[in-house]
């Protein structure tokens, strides 16, 4: 039998095998609550990307692994001078994450490459399915390290040396887990990156869509910040003569929350994801407060405003307190436009399983966003329910699962065998 090679080839994928390597995945590291605990290069996420690559493996696929620990599994095309078309996410997950959350895009990935296998169906153009390192930046920060690294967006020593609370850096990690490679990083070099991924909100379910095709991800930014003020007795220090960081920190945060609520598009977002006092002590006034806030929007001159609006409330708060703040921004990734290209190739697919799917933002950041700044690159988005994500309770309805790795599966089909 030959392998079949016209462009208009459409092949519907098993959406009950798809299901059963999710259910499968999520029994590797699995959390209390009926969710996944695999954070990066640790033995759990090493033993769910062993059965992965097994899984690969079993179709014939070649399993390479980069310096940084990103695995890509190859499965030739009819011209192996042709840069490949590439999908994938990853498999690390927060310390109490869902089952779905980038394991989604990997597995739905793998689907893809079984059911060419099974079809015996080889595209001009060689595929690569890519589970990326440490995406989720739990363990250790910045987040989307392993794409990041790979696109050239985050400087290597950066990446390698980056701890996780017990001092363990990533690169002893990568070693101590066995997932560090050889290929030099940024290779291979990619003609299309495709990436499926749960929403992690709300708009989708809400508007009873099963599929959204996602034109770009909005501005973030990170900052750490530290109030400082003077440790004092609870008892005997009236308040006009404290210099009380956390009160400062408070009337800060609630004047921030009262410029993002007043943003007139909607799509300012503010998150406190740490506050610590240092030191803390039940009638002790406290010292120092830190905390980190995360700033978002899908326009980056809003986000400079809001930066900016971020320095005179947290400046006005602690200088009412009597108090000092000091804001270090540690990360922040431009609002990032997708391929136009590749959006119509989603479109198209979705069309051709006769649907409409509407355009979106995303509000996460993605290891699409990295690999945006080096090959064209697209993401696609099913609901998941209550918008649920980062918690055990994320849920993905099985034939919304399907529905999105058979839009890929189209899209991938007709990028790879283009002329």
């Amino acid at each position: 039998m030959q392998p079949t090679t016209t462009t208009s080839t459409r092949i519907d994928i098993n959406a009950g095998r798809l299901w059963r390597s999710l259910m499968e995945m999520a029994s590797i590291g699995p959390s209390p609550n009926g969710g996944s605990r695999r954070l990066a290069l640790t033995e759990e996420d090493a033993a769910g990307r062993r059965q992965f690559r097994q899984w690969a493996e079993d179709l014939g696929c070649h399993c390479r692994l980069d310096e940084a620990g990103n695995l890509f599994v190859r499965r030739e095309g009819r011209d192996e001078s042709l840069a490949p078309v590439a999908f994938g996410s990853h498999l690390d997950t927060q310390p109490l994450g869902g089952r779905f959350d980038g394991v989604l895009g990997v597995l739905a990935g793998l689907e893809v490459l079984r059911s060419l296998h099974e079809h015996d169906i080889q595209t001009r153009r060689p595929l690569e399915l890519v589970v990326w390192t440490n995406e989720e930046g739990s363990r250790f920060a910045p987040a989307m390290g392993g794409s990041g690294v790979y696109a050239g967006r985050l400087e290597s020593t950066s990446f390698f040396e980056a701890k996780d609370a017990d001092g363990t850096s990533l690169a002893e990690a990568l070693e101590t887990s066995d997932q560090r490679g050889e290929l030099p990083l940024g290779t291979p070099r990619l003609h299309a990156y495709f990436e499926l991924h749960i929403e992690q909100g709300p708009v989708l379910e809400q508007g009873g869509e099963p599929l959204g095709v996602v034109t770009g991800v909005q501005g973030i930014r990170w900052y750490d910040v530290r109030f400082s003020g003077q440790s004092a007795h609870a008892g005997p220090t009236p308040m006009s003569h404290r210099r009380d960081p956390l009160l400062a920190a408070a009337d800060g945060l609630v004047a921030m929350r009262d410029e993002v609520e007043a943003d007139p598009s909607g799509n300012a977002r503010l998150t406190v994801g740490e506050m610590k006092v240092v030191e803390p002590s039940r009638n002790v006034i406290p010292g120092e407060i830190n905390l980190t806030v995360d700033l978002r929007h899908v326009d980056d001159d809003r986000l400079d405003e809001l930066e900016a609006l971020l320095h005179r409330r947290f400046d006005t708060a602690a200088a009412k307190a009597g108090v000092s703040v000091d804001i270090e921004r540690r990360w922040w990734s431009p609002v990032t436009p997708f391929d136009p290209d590749l959006i119509a190739s989603l479109d198209a697919a979705a069309r051709g399983r006769g649907m409409t799917a509407p355009h979106m933002m995303s509000g996460a950041g993605h290891d699409a966003v990295n690999v945006s700044h080096v090959a064209p690159t697209v993401m696609l988005f099913i609901p998941c329910r209550d918008g649920i994500s980062h918690n055990e309770a994320e849920y993905a309805e099985p034939e919304h699962c399907a529905l999105g790795a058979q839009v890929l599966c189209d899209a991938i089909l007709d990028r790879a065998n283009l002329d």
